[in-house]
């Protein structure tokens, strides 16, 4: 019985480890068991990122694509969604340098069921909220492609962020070691930056509406208006957003000329050219379309030759400004050179710009005039400035004063009983001062009963 129990027992255990490795081990991914905590998800992905021509990335089924403009591994990126216009740079090398150093932590849930807490749902689902990332080589090949969740950022000090991941085709989700970062936004791709010319370097505006024109000067550090002459009083801090609009200027959207018919984009409402001190000029086209304005601009150097006497006096104002800011021939020089570099990046582009930035671009005198004087307050009961209901504002002319005393214009002519000269009076002179005081007439006695 004993020999016969055990070999029972070992039977029943044996059974028991096959069932274990059947229903655990060997049911798990072949990742989970092979793959140790720490490891690079992606081994050998940096020296394979040279080869990388195109990265989707994907998010409730849309898609956005980002393509290398050129062969060389320093080429630039432009986003396919906007006519390839170039992508902030920075931010694509964090990215991918993130992806690379990406470290597998521990595994976790294998059951789709419980993706989505994850943020690993598939990236074509609507309501998901993964973003699958692959990076495809020249012959459309992928080089590396995951799902990303939820981030875990740490607040603790030296300790790295984590982040929940997943190969596309895989049930194994993990949490991973790195600071990656996935945007499918295409906006939050766009290197927005049109222009930035501190206002400082603003020597003149040139502006043009139509008919109208108007020619802006710098003085005493401000813009003052110098044509047309007989302008109405324009409000200071407009002329400062005229004077500041090119400042750190930044586009809201961007659309490819030969696209802008389809962009509803508009026509054309005005025109400006601010001109700087050392001799850049850059020429504005505004744009009114449904509800924000476009733009498009375009730079060149020595118009209105910032740098001449003649200039100065046209735009400039200031002719010693105008007579040492180019530098001579160095000045514009470097004015070519920046307007070459401005050219490079403007371009057959045009900007979808805020609608408060026509006034800063192209205004109009009714954008810039201030508003009319506040009307002085009547004074109570009556009319501004005027006497108080019954008030007299002088005696009648030909009034008689008992005791002489004349009132304040009174005629020359009035009667004064006691023959006293009243002040000021026509008869040429004042009363001497030896002349007794006019006594009043006496009342008369009152009857007795």
């Amino acid at each position: 019985m004993r020999a016969r129990g055990l070999v029972v027992l070992c039977v029943l255990g044996v059974a028991s480890v096959a069932g274990g490795w059947y229903f655990g081990t060997a049911r798990e991914p072949a990742e989970q068991t092979s793959v140790a905590a720490g490891t690079l998800m992606f081994p050998g992905l940096t020296a394979r990122l040279g080869d990388a021509a195109r990265i989707e990335i994907t998010h409730q089924g849309k898609t956005i694509a980002l393509v290398r403009l050129g062969e060389g591994p320093e080429s630039p990126w432009g986003l396919e969604q906007r006519g390839n216009y170039p992508v902030q740079a920075t931010k694509l090398r964090a990215m991918l340098t993130a992806m690379t150093e990406l470290r597998l932590v521990e595994p976790r849930t294998t059951d789709p069921a419980l993706y989505e807490r994850l943020g690993l749902a598939d990236a074509s689902d609507a309501k998901s909220s993964s973003d699958l990332v692959r990076v495809d080589d020249k012959a459309g090949k992928p080089i590396a492609e995951l799902l990303v969740g939820h981030r875990r950022v740490r607040t603790q000090g030296n300790v790295p962020d984590q982040v929940f991941v997943r190969r596309p085709g895989e049930a194994q989700t993990w949490l991973a070691e790195g600071s990656l970062e996935v945007d499918a936004d295409p906006q939050l791709w766009l290197d927005r930056d049109v222009v930035n010319i501190d206002h400082a370097r603003i020597a003149g505006v040139a502006v043009q509406r139509g008919d109208a024109a108007l020619a802006f000067a710098a003085k005493d550090g401000k813009l003052v208006l110098t044509a047309p002459a007989n302008a109405p009083k324009l409000e200071e801090f407009k002329l400062d957003d005229l004077d500041r609009g090119l400042e750190m200027l930044t586009f809201e959207d961007v659309t490819p000329d030969k696209d802008a018919a389809a962009s509803k984009v508009g026509d054309p409402v005005g025109t400006s050219v601010f001109t700087t001190t050392d001799g850049l000029a850059v020429h504005v086209t505004v744009l009114k379309g449904e509800k924000d304005i476009w733009a498009r601009f375009s730079a060149s150097a020595g118009d209105a030759a910032v740098g001449d006497k003649a200039a100065g006096d046209k735009v400039g104002g200031d002719k010693a400004g105008a007579d040492t800011a180019g530098g001579g021939k160095a000045g514009i020089a470097s004015a070519k050179d920046a307007a070459a570099k401005l050219n490079a990046k403007w371009s057959g582009w045009t900007f979808q710009l805020g609608s408060w930035k026509e006034a800063a671009l192209v205004p109009d005198l009714d954008m810039l005039k201030a508003p009319p004087p506040t009307p002085a307050a009547a004074a109570p009961g009556g009319a501004p400035g005027g006497p108080a209901p019954g008030a007299s504002g002088g005696a009648a002319p030909d009034a008689a004063v008992p005791g002489g005393a004349v009132p304040s214009g009174a005629a020359p002519d009035a009667a004064v009983p006691g023959g006293a000269v009243p002040s000021g009076a026509a008869s040429g002179g004042a009363a001497p001062s030896d002349t007794a005081p006019a006594q009043s007439p006496a009342a008369p006695a009152t009857p007795k009963p």
